[in-house]
């Protein structure tokens, strides 16, 4: 069983840059796949960045890519968003998501354990 609970949302401008943290309990969290998701009011939850087990391979939506970066401290037991030049769009519930499948999964039922969510709003 593994418990995620992600921290750093908040309410910023068109431009800024935010930090997001998952931070994951148990003792084997080196072998999940790690992916944020985000849902907007009265949308389906859409894939935002996945990053293997390694760290070694990462995948992005493309509305995000040059702007956002997925990392994961394997010795903090913890994953992060960083996000850039935030836009309006981005405004969301992000959700950090753990998988077993080898790779960067894109597909959230590919996901095993999910956390509760941070919001994320983005004015412009």
């Amino acid at each position: 069983q593994v418990r995620l609970v992600e921290s750093g949302g908040g309410l910023v401008q068109a431009g800024d840059s935010l930090r997001l943290s998952c931070t994951a309990s148990g003792r084997t969290f080196s072998r999940y796949a790690m992916g944020w998701f985000r849902q907007a009011p009265g949308k389906e939850r859409e894939f935002v960045a996945a990053i293997d087990g390694h760290g070694w391979n990462t995948h992005y939506i493309d509305s995000v890519k040059g702007r956002f970066t997925i990392s994961r401290d394997d010795a903090k037991n913890t994953m992060y968003l960083q996000m850039n030049s935030l836009k309006p769009e981005d405004t969301s519930i992000y959700y950090c998501a753990a998988s077993l499948i080898e790779g960067s999964p894109v597909g959230p039922d590919l996901y095993d354990y999910w956390g509760q969510g941070t919001q994320v709003t983005v004015s412009s």
